[in-house]
């Protein structure tokens, strides 16, 4: 089961999460199933020699038939707000006192300005999920014990590839629901661990 699948149903978005909470880093859902979400880097395949792209391509199969347990991999695509960046970095011209270094700046800032008035920006970013069933129901602690052992499989299969991961805390990956079922405001009012509580209730 897809934890990001949106409903085709109209319903509120608590049935389409159809979520019961996160408990330290670790997502829990209906009937004993259990997630945990790892943000990975990535690598460009394409710059690579001929001969470094075989040894990826045979590292990853080897990765892959290494794994005990199924993964879903997501790429999230977001646009940047760098308004704010653009914001401290202006006052931050103000405090140079050297006219080169604070023409450069300014020249830099009108590009970028320049830019986004046109463009926009956009990060990508890459998860590994990784599943859970307790279906024996031996509780919270043996779930997460078992998911750990499962991310430092991922971790160390991805890290021959000279990819790494971390994984995401209980607000993470709350940002990551609130982001994908209410962008704009995600964009206007970013979670916070102050909003934390509120986006449980009201989204859990």
């Amino acid at each position: 089961m897809s934890i990001f699948r949106k409903s085709n149903k109209k319903a509120s978005s608590r049935l389409q999460i159809n979520i019961q909470g996160v408990r330290d880093g670790i997502l829990m859902l209906p009937h004993n199933e259990y997630r945990m979400v790892l943000e990975s880097s990535s690598i460009n395949f394409e710059l690579k020699s001929e001969d470094e792209q075989d040894a990826i391509i045979e590292t990853y199969q080897n990765f892959l038939n290494s794994l005990a347990s199924p993964v879903q991999i997501l790429v999230r695509i977001r646009e940047l707000d760098i308004q704010k960046n653009l914001i401290e970095f202006r006052d931050s011209i103000k405090h140079e006192k050297e006219k080169i270094y604070k023409d450069q700046m300014n020249h830099y800032t009108e590009f970028v300005e320049g830019l986004i008035a046109s463009n926009k920006i956009l990060a990508r970013q890459f998860y590994i999920v990784l599943s859970h069933s307790d279906r024996s129901k031996n509780g919270f602690e043996t779930t997460q014990e078992q998911l750990a052992v499962n991310a430092d499989i991922v971790s160390k299969g991805l890290g021959r590839l000279g990819i790494q991961t971390r994984q995401l805390d209980s607000l993470e990956i709350l940002d990551l629901f609130y982001s994908f079922y209410n962008p704009e405001s995600a964009k206007r009012q970013p979670l916070t661990n102050q909003t934390m509580k509120l986006l449980q209730e009201s989204y859990i």
